[in-house]
């Protein structure tokens, strides 16, 4: 079990400190507040396309940072060596992939939380044709990144520490106490209820987002153990749209009794499982009971991926 923790731990210690983390992180989260800045023109609808909006930033990201987090955990240290050094310890090949991909999952759910923050922002400050920009609480999010890569680059120069790791959780610190502090004043700049404007709805959905970030990561590292970074970027956006398109282009042909169809919709991931974007419309709710039984299929599916990365990855040659 100590090797388990050790080897998950440095995976996830080694994705943060990677820039590209960062720079993803970074992006989505900003991108997500800027959405909820624009005006739209959406005839009364404007809260619901920047919620629509931010939600697909969080899954994009979460698809390019399942791909670089699964190539640059695994595939790299396959190309250089650093898995036959582990892997000549007592230490096993499943225990070895299972512990990257834990490792993998928590970097990827720390940049959903993240994502997450400036989703329920982006909720709160959304407006209508009849509204204005939320300028309190942009500023009040853009001090808050600058302040996180402010006190990284302070900690780099005078304490030696690492620049990109420290910026992360500088990002999720001062992010976490943006929106406490945004969400004590309205736009004007007085004080209101915690939280008012807040659509908590988002939570559930945001819940749904992170199991098929996780599924992605799952399918991303079973295709490292065989291709680098381009070719596994290239299989996984495939499945994802693939998926997407699961219900029309194999769904109608399973219920009528082709074979093929069946086997492709099941091997397919189902993502519209997963994105209840139009679940948040005319006051709709997500039951965290239809979470439960999601997480159920992230777990039948996510045991078939590592089950398949692992058989990728008994006879790969490591020398």
């Amino acid at each position: 079990m100590r090797q388990f923790l050790t080897i998950a731990s440095n995976a996830f210690m080694e994705l943060v400190r990677q820039p590209v983390f960062l720079l993803l992180m970074t992006a989505s989260g900003a991108f997500g507040v800027f959405l909820a800045v624009v005006p739209y023109f959406g005839f009364g609808d404007d809260p619901k396309m920047v919620k629509d909006s931010v939600m697909a930033v969080m899954l994009v990201a979460g698809l390019l940072g399942a791909v670089l987090s699964a190539s640059s955990s695994l595939a790299r240290e396959l190309r250089t060596g650093t898995a036959l050094a582990v892997l000549a310890k007592p230490v096993s090949r499943t225990q070895f992939l299972t512990a990257k991909y834990t490792g993998v999952a928590a970097a990827l759910s720390v940049l959903t939380y993240f994502n997450l923050i400036s989703a329920l922002l982006a909720s709160r400050m959304a407006y209508d044709a009849y509204g204005s920009t939320d300028t309190l609480a942009l500023r009040i999010y853009g001090v808050a990144i600058v302040l996180a890569y402010a006190v990284a680059a302070f900690a780099n120069y005078f304490l030696n520490r690492t620049f990109v790791s420290d910026a992360v959780w500088g990002l999720l610190v001062f992010g976490t106490v943006a929106f406490c502090v945004i969400n004590l004043f309205d736009k004007e700049g007085a004080l209101q209820k915690f939280a008012q404007g807040v659509d908590w709805r988002l939570l559930p959905a945001t819940v749904l987002i992170v199991f098929a970030v996780w599924i992605l990561a799952g399918l991303a590292l079973a295709c490292s153990t065989r291709f680098e970074m381009i070719p596994t970027l290239a299989i996984c956006t495939a499945v994802f749209v693939l998926g997407l398109m699961s219900d029309y282009l194999f769904g109608i042909r399973a219920s009528e009794g082709q074979w093929w169809a069946s086997i492709c919709h099941t091997v397919l991931p189902n993502w519209q499982v997963f994105w209840m974007a139009d679940a948040l419309d005319q006051a709709k709710t997500i039951p965290w009971g239809y979470v439960g039984r999601a997480f159920a299929y992230v777990v039948g599916y996510l045991g078939a991926a590592l089950a398949l990365a692992l058989l990728f990855f008994e006879d790969r040659e490591l020398s």
